[in-house]
């Protein structure tokens, strides 16, 4: 086992799986630090956060500062070598990225300086990208600004929903990483610094951003959509009740009625986009479970041919 000392900072899945890839590599991780427990769901149940079971699973000692800019001082007397982030969630202060010796590294699924921000993997389908991947840097105090230690690509296919993407660039986050700390320990790795004219920006989705844009056009609205499985879903609105889309398809069919118009296909429902239908395969109406297009029609949207989604 390495002796050097490790603290992770990272609070959902995507840091859980490095956490978990530090352990499998036999490295002294000797404190996590995570966003505080939320109150989750209606019943508003307090849950931890994911990195956090993993820790006190394994023993480790977990720090949950609620401003971190102002709450610190825990993470100091660990006294670490090194600090590895991945998602965690907050600004990290100068304070701590001057601490360790061998410096502070993060781990960010995007191939840098694109899609810097906190929804990276999201922004890369909306956004149209053909290919995204994921950096490993130096940490610097500006967001996801630090030198590049490594990268490795992944191509985003026509099928790619956010939740499919996301688990792809976990396995080759862990197999980067693996790849990349012997240098970081050995205090001898190479960087370079990112092009600052090459900037471009993934930050976290709003609630505007949920709402299907259907001036997008066609494969503008798909990506949307697709972007956005499984969480927190596009949705659409018609005669004022929300629908969230949960899986769609493109097609080869096509419609002289107005974009935003809904259509009955085949027992299904499609929407049209600039006169081609995306067929909507998993629906779920507002106050109930999802559902596939066929249940949809002969419920809640059984009414709903050639009325328009807004």
């Amino acid at each position: 086992m390495s002796n050097e000392r490790i603290i992770f900072m990272g609070t959902p899945d995507f840091g859980c799986a490095i956490l978990q890839e530090l352990l499998d590599e036999g490295l002294n991780v000797v404190g996590v630090v995570c966003q505080p427990d939320k109150l989750v769901g209606r019943k508003q149940v307090l849950t931890f956060p994911v990195v956090k079971q993993k820790a006190i699973d394994n023993g480790i000692r977990v720090i949950q500062p609620v401003k971190i800019r102002n709450d610190y001082q825990e993470v100091l007397d660990l006294k670490p070598d090194l600090i590895v982030t991945c998602a965690y969630g907050q600004i990290i202060p100068n304070a701590i990225l001057d601490c360790p010796r061998l410096g502070c590294i993060n781990v960010h699924a995007s191939l840098l300086p694109a899609l810097r921000g906190g929804a990276p993997i999201q922004h890369a389908i909306i956004d149209g990208y053909e290919k995204t991947g994921v950096t490993i840097m130096e940490m610097a105090p500006r967001m996801d600004a630090g030198n590049i230690i490594s990268q490795k690509g992944c191509i985003i296919e026509e099928d790619d929903t956010y939740g499919s993407l996301h688990d792809k660039l976990i396995v080759i986050a862990c197999e980067l990483l693996r790849e990349t700390m012997p240098s970081i320990l050995a205090g001898d790795h190479q960087s370079i610094p990112q092009n600052e004219d090459e900037v471009t920006f993934g930050y976290n989705i709003s609630k505007e951003e949920e709402r299907l844009d259907l001036t997008r056009g066609y494969q503008g609205v798909y990506d949307q959509i697709r972007g956005l499985i499984p969480v927190p879903c596009a949705y659409f609105t018609v005669e004022g009740r929300k629908v969230k889309i949960w899986k769609a398809e493109k097609t080869d069919e096509y419609s002289e009625k107005e974009t935003g118009t809904l259509v009955f296909i085949d027992k299904e429902i499609g929407l049209v986009v600039d006169g081609r239908i995306i067929r909507l395969k998993e629906l779920q109406p507002e106050g109930k479970q999802k559902m596939n297009a066929r249940e949809f029609r002969n419920g809640a949207g059984r009414n709903w041919e050639g009325k328009k989604a807004e």
